[in-house]
């Protein structure tokens, strides 16, 4: 009995690895066709683009010779302009220096005071980012990166270096987002709104929310501007040159969930019982303000997870739901069961480990010091370009966390022969079941967040976590006890 026990476990070990090299060999299956997809997608763009430069390039050429139809023309920029919105995430840029732009957009914005301002075609301010250095002889290379005229940033390869952003034109229309249920905000929010309009004559944009509670204060902030519904919040990246966030790391986080592709730059002050992302203080927001719209200002580049979860029913892997975009973690844990989770964890076409215990954080760079931190991850500078792959719990002593390189994809799979199902929540809301068979697929999404630094991103990552989580802090040792003979 004994031999055949022994014979028939050696059995069932072959059939495991033969069931491990089939799910690699389908994950790496999977991998190549979404590479082969995204090769196409560029393929794609890069045509859209080549043929709207040519037709821009025929244009000039026309009007340069004096025999150009206006109306032609005219039919023409409307049309690009439709095209130009309709592919919205379609990018030009500078694959050498890391950072894209998009095509130039332009967007009719609609005043109620005047018929003509309903007409005129507004145009968002335009900046450049440049690698920041010390001085005329520091040891960083000073170079441009890309100049572009719509504010909205992607970013192909990434780098740590300091960043710089400098405006090119002035702002225009800047959308303030505040902490709900708070008098000290309020108050702010009001005497903000009136110094930006009638010091700095900006457009501002509110929350639906703030405009009525801005009207029931006074009915003189009627110019104040909002939207009606999800489809304007979709556009509002074409609208506005400045985020004003007033609140704590939530409201960063609320502001960074309303754009689900580029991300204007967001000036964050702390009003919340802790912040690692907003370093300004409302007690002096008009030398803030005034030196941020004056500019240049060093800015970090918080990038996003691109999380989507394909179900067992798919026919194939790009029958997704509706992608997540995440700034601080995406979180798989076991909910209500009373099980261990059971997680089948792939990074690209490689099998990575399989995951048992509460669950699992994969965290950007900027949640190092949020649930990944408590769960044992180490804190990461946030313009560092990775993934954090940090267990919750887990029932083995040697699984310790990982940080792995930021052009990877990472495919989270709840197994068949998983005792639960596993839930996946998104920046700490949005909890989504995961059955056995299904996937969570994690990638780097294109559009970072960028956030505005008080000095510089090392700074003020520094200052954070001395000032929210007193690092290291503990009494000097005595100078008056003991020492070391000397020799």
């Amino acid at each position: 009995m004994d031999e055949h026990l022994i014979e028939f476990s050696e059995a069932l070990r072959t059939v495991a690895k033969a069931l491990r090299r089939a799910a690699e060999g389908k994950a790496s299956a999977q991998a190549e066709a979404a590479e082969w997809k995204r090769r196409y997608e560029l393929e794609r763009t890069r045509n859209i683009q080549m043929e709207q430069k040519a037709r821009m390039a025929e244009q000039f050429s026309a009007e340069k010779n004096g025999d150009i139809d206006c109306e032609r023309v005219k039919n023409s920029d409307n049309q690009s302009m439709l095209q130009n919105e309709s592919n919205e995430h379609s990018e030009t840029g500078c694959m050498k220096h890391g950072i894209w732009s998009h095509e130039v957009l332009r967007d009719r914005e609609s005043d109620s005071n005047s018929n003509a301002d309903r007409n005129k075609i507004m145009r968002k301010a335009s900046f450049k980012l440049s690698w920041w250095c010390n001085g005329e002889n520091g040891d960083q290379h000073k170079h441009d990166i890309v100049s572009f005229e719509r504010g909205n940033i992607t970013t192909a390869e990434r780098s740590s270096k300091q960043i710089s952003l400098k405006w090119e034109s002035d702002p225009q229309t800047v959308l303030i987002l505040t902490k709900p249920n708070s008098v000290s905000v309020r108050i702010l929010c009001v005497q903000m709104v009136r110094w930006l309009r009638e010091r700095k004559k900006l457009n501002v944009y509110v929350e639906p929310r703030v405009k009525v509670e801005l009207l029931a204060e006074s009915s003189n902030f009627s110019y104040v501007q909002t939207w009606k519904d999800d489809s304007e919040i979709s556009h509002l990246h074409m609208k506005v040159d400045l985020v004003i966030t007033l609140g704590g790391d939530g409201t960063v986080l609320w502001a960074a969930s309303m754009f689900k592709g580029p991300v204007p730059p967001i000036v964050p002050f702390s009003l919340g019982s802790l912040g690692f992302m907003t370093p300004f203080h409302s007690e002096h927001f008009k030398d803030c303000l005034d030196s941020v719209l004056r500019g240049p200002i060093s800015i970090t580049l918080r990038h996003r997870l691109l999380c989507r979860v394909v179900r067992d029913a798919a026919k194939n892997e790009y029958e997704t739901e509706e992608p997540f975009l995440v700034l601080n973690e995406v979180t798989i844990d076991r909910g209500i069961s009373s099980y261990l989770t059971n997680l089948e964890c792939y990074c690209d076409n490689s099998f990575v480990t399989c995951v048992q215990g509460d669950g699992l954080i994969l965290s950007t760079t900027s949640g190092s010091t949020a649930y990944s931190l408590a769960a044992g991850g180490s804190m990461v500078h946030p313009q560092v370009p990775g993934i954090l792959f940090t267990p919750i719990c887990p029932h083995s002593l040697s699984f310790r966390p990982l940080i792995l390189p930021e052009h990877v994809t990472v495919r989270i799979m709840v197994p068949f022969n998983s005792r639960s199902p596993a839930w996946a929540s998104f920046d700490g809301k949005d909890r989504k079941l995961l059955a056995a068979g299904d996937a969570l697929l994690c990638s780097m999404a294109p559009w970072p967040v960028p956030t505005a630094c008080q000095v510089d991103s090392t700074n003020d990552f520094l200052r954070s976590i001395h000032d929210g989580l007193h690092w290291n802090l503990r009494k000097t040792q005595s100078f008056d006890g003991p020492r070391d003979r000397d020799l």
